[in-house]
């Protein structure tokens, strides 16, 4: 039993120059960053929200809150998609229903009763919901670059359709969009 103990250390046993070059290979692998699933497979976190009866998501990294919309102070000399301004604890935001922004048909009664702010740099504004169902992943690769439905206007802010055919707005286009800048001046 003692020779067979001695044969299986001796065989367990290598070299100092196999060790080393296993302990080298180990701390490499250790070193390396770690390639997560979602790596592979990259996803938006999106935040859903119900417009005028379709569904629509803005990417979240672009969204500061969602706010109900409460005393909104209606703005003369303003084009129809700037619904007004609000006081949003101590901050003056713009208002803006992209409805009208995109020219959606009106349909049915809706209630616009939730403020998405969204920010980017400098720039910072609301845009109106009806309702936000919820926040979610969406892998890139399953969105659609657009649907024949989409075209005009909703087709330049879009960034992709989901298989279950929610809109993907591209947010950083709408708060780096000059057309969305009201800058009339009124002569007094």
């Amino acid at each position: 039993m003692a020779a067979a103990r001695a044969a299986i250390e001796r065989a367990w046993t290598s070299p100092p120059e196999e060790t080393q070059r296993i302990l080298k290979a180990r701390a490499q692998a250790l070193a390396r960053e770690p390639v997560h699933a979602e790596a592979a497979n990259e996803c938006l976190e999106v935040v859903e929200f119900l417009l005028a009866c379709e569904r629509y998501a803005v990417e979240s990294r672009c969204i500061r809150e969602v706010y109900p919309l409460e005393n909104l102070t209606p703005l003369p000399c303003t084009p129809a998609f700037v619904l007004g301004i609000i006081n949003l604890r101590g901050e003056i935001l713009s208002v803006i229903d992209i409805k009208k922004f995109f020219d959606l048909p009106e349909q049915g009664l809706t209630d616009l009763n939730k403020l998405i702010v969204l920010r980017s740099g400098n720039m910072l504004f609301g845009i109106l919901a009806d309702a936000i169902t919820g926040v979610r992943r969406v892998p890139i690769a399953d969105m659609q670059s657009s649907l024949p439905t989409l075209t005009g206007i909703r087709e330049v802010y879009l960034r992709g359709v989901t298989p279950d055919r929610t809109v993907v707005l591209d947010a950083e286009k709408l708060l780096s969009d000059a057309n969305i800048i009201v800058q009339e001046q009124v002569d007094g």
